[in-house]
């Protein structure tokens, strides 16, 4: 056990009467709205404001160092979402999520594109109704971005806003949104450490690293470190040919689906949580990511809903449907492959099986 950390854990609460607002609002035409919405899912999303319920608790702030504490910002309710005036929506001629994958996710081409295939998958679920399409994925030097050695981990990093402008440039005229994932670590600005996302709401692009995600990021025989002598030159990208990836393994593959879902999150609009324990909170550190859960609260369930449009019953059961289905959506597909690239790699979802408890216990309130 590590030393007994001084910070005591507290609890963010709020009255039932303050989450009730945040939910319904006051707003006449709001609530009229809310009462319009199928009676098992305001049977769920009233769990909001129902104190003891099982489904939806608390924030916990555990140290100094937590989002809420060290990043102060006025909260977002449902009203005030709604009528954000720079709020984007889809549309049905903008209606696409792209993804572009930036180097590849996995130590061969095969777990590279089952891996995608897997996040493209978790997207269509998680914001049920939308298509999500997969770009032809690229390296690093397509992207012409400066890219530097961190001082502290020694590894390589990617400039984020140069993607960002890469990705502006390439995206689709039917995307609603376009978003680059990628392995390799991000900086946003020559003064700081790391960033794991950066998006740009106006321009309805982002960019997440899955680097810092692996299981080894941190120790002292990481395998991405780069040797500083090389002297790197600031267009020669083959120091990224044999880049160091790390191993697929289901935590993995939860923490790129919940930052992937989180970060197109604010894509739509949604900013940080603050009032229930939820997706959409703000992490500082990779501990706190891992403490968020992978669903929205009722308050942020309700905002995706609005934006999206789909049906709160049929997007769990997508989820569940997707946590059970082991393999990617298309097993098998591509006959260019040989013979030993057609392994089905199964999908690692053994991470996600509490969530899965978790979505049929939501199914039941909904359906009841």
């Amino acid at each position: 056990m590590g030393k007994k950390n001084s910070y005591l854990m507290q609890t963010v609460q709020h009255s039932e009467q303050t989450l009730k607002t945040a939910l319904i609002s006051k707003n006449p035409t709001l609530v009229s709205q809310y009462e319009q919405l199928d009676a098992g899912e305001r049977r769920l999303l009233n769990k909001a404001f129902k104190p003891g319920n099982d489904l939806f608790g608390p924030i916990t702030l555990h140290s100094e160092s937590d989002w809420i504490t060290s990043h102060p910002e006025p909260p977002q309710d449902f009203q005030q979402f709604f009528n954000d005036p720079s709020r984007k929506a889809p549309s049905p001629d903008k209606c696409s999520i792209y993804i572009q994958c930036i180097g590849s996710l996995g130590n061969t081409r095969i777990i590279s594109e089952e891996y995608i295939k897997w996040l493209k998958g978790y997207c269509e679920a998680f914001f049920y109704g939308l298509t999500v399409k997969l770009l032809e994925p690229v390296p690093v030097s397509v992207t012409r971005c400066s890219f530097r050695i961190n001082d502290n981990t020694q590894n390589l990093q990617i400039h984020a806003g140069h993607i960002l402008r890469f990705l502006k440039r390439k995206k689709p005229r039917d995307a609603f949104c376009i978003v680059g994932i990628t392995m390799i670590d991000l900086y946003p600005r020559d003064s700081w450490n790391f960033v794991f996302g950066q998006a740009s709401l106006t321009d309805g692009v982002g960019i997440f690293s899955f680097a810092r995600y692996g299981s080894d990021f941190c120790s002292s025989h990481y395998e991405g470190k780069v040797n500083k002598l090389q002297k790197v030159s600031s267009s020669d990208y083959s120091v990224f040919d044999n880049y160091y990836i790390p191993e697929v393994t289901s935590v993995l593959l939860l923490r790129s689906c919940k930052t992937l879902t989180h970060e197109i999150g604010h894509i739509f609009g949604l900013r940080h949580c603050q009032w229930l324990a939820c997706l959409m909170q703000g992490s500082n550190h990779l501990e706190e990511a891992d403490r968020r859960p992978l669903n929205l609260c009722p308050i942020c369930l309700r905002k995706l809903r609005c934006a999206v449009g789909f049906n709160i019953r049929e997007r769990y059961q997508a989820l569940v449907k997707w946590i059970e289905d082991e393999s990617a959506d298309t097993p098998g597909v591509g006959t260019e492959h040989s013979q030993e690239d057609n392994v089905n790699l199964p999908k690692p979802v053994e991470a996600f099986k509490e969530w899965k408890e978790w979505i049929i216990k939501c199914l039941a309130v909904v359906q009841k």
